[in-house]
């Protein structure tokens, strides 16, 4: 009988093979460097907003602290926007005619709220509370980062259930004294001190660490 394929169909298969095994080896890193990318994760990509905002401006130049738009977030599960009228508290006095301000002077006149896309926003099924960490001593800087140097607000962390459980994990790397929490200039070294010092503030604060990583905890 004569053979079927040449002696050099050998080789053709051999790259065929090596070449399919390459190319989903290729496909999966690509596709992890993606997921992990700004275009994935959206980290440091600042987001269209009815009015550009910058915290850097009111908080690092106004000094205005971040209870003062932030109203809930020592009390509930989400920190609150700021209704028009607390812009316009301000902007009722200062910068009035600002073209810029005109969608808050639009909200105030008939009383539409602005509409502001939401910067960290966890999918539906995971449960966060504000009030539960800035309770137990994590700072706005620990999810938000310096969030007062953004002239333009973006995502500082990826929010990946992997990055949430670190902390959880390791709550005594990220703690940190009540009265710090809002101060996002804060660290242990400019107090003369290591992250270490603060550990036990952890069992101070009440939190159970072997509790912190139930699924129910996040998931409910």
């Amino acid at each position: 009988m004569a053979q079927l394929f040449s002696s050099g169909m050998n080789t053709v298969a051999r790259v065929i093979i090596i070449g399919g095994a390459l190319s989903v080896f290729l496909g999966g890193a690509a596709a992890m460097h993606l997921y992990w990318s700004p275009l994935g994760t959206n980290v440091n990509v600042a987001k269209e907003q009815v009015v550009p905002f910058s915290h850097r401006h009111h908080v690092t130049s106004m000094g205005i602290d971040c209870r003062y738009c932030h109203t809930t977030v020592e009390t509930g599960a989400f920190a609150g926007i700021p209704p028009t009228e607390t812009c316009m508290t301000c902007h009722s006095q200062v910068w009035t005619e600002a073209p810029m301000l005109a969608p808050v002077r639009e909200s105030w006149d008939t009383g539409k709220p602005l509409e502001w896309n939401r910067i960290n926003d966890l999918p539906d099924f995971v449960y966060f509370n504000h009030s539960i960490h800035v309770n137990r001593g994590i700072g706005c800087v620990t999810c938000h980062g310096q969030v007062d140097d953004m002239p333009l607000t973006m995502k500082a962390q990826t929010l990946h259930m992997k990055w949430c459980i670190n902390c959880h994990e390791y709550p005594e790397k990220f703690i940190r004294p009540k009265d710090k929490v809002f101060d996002l200039r804060w660290t242990p070294a400019s107090e003369g001190k290591t992250q270490a010092d603060y550990a036990h503030l952890v069992e101070e604060y009440g939190i159970t660490k072997n509790q912190l990583t139930n699924c129910s905890v996040c998931h409910r």
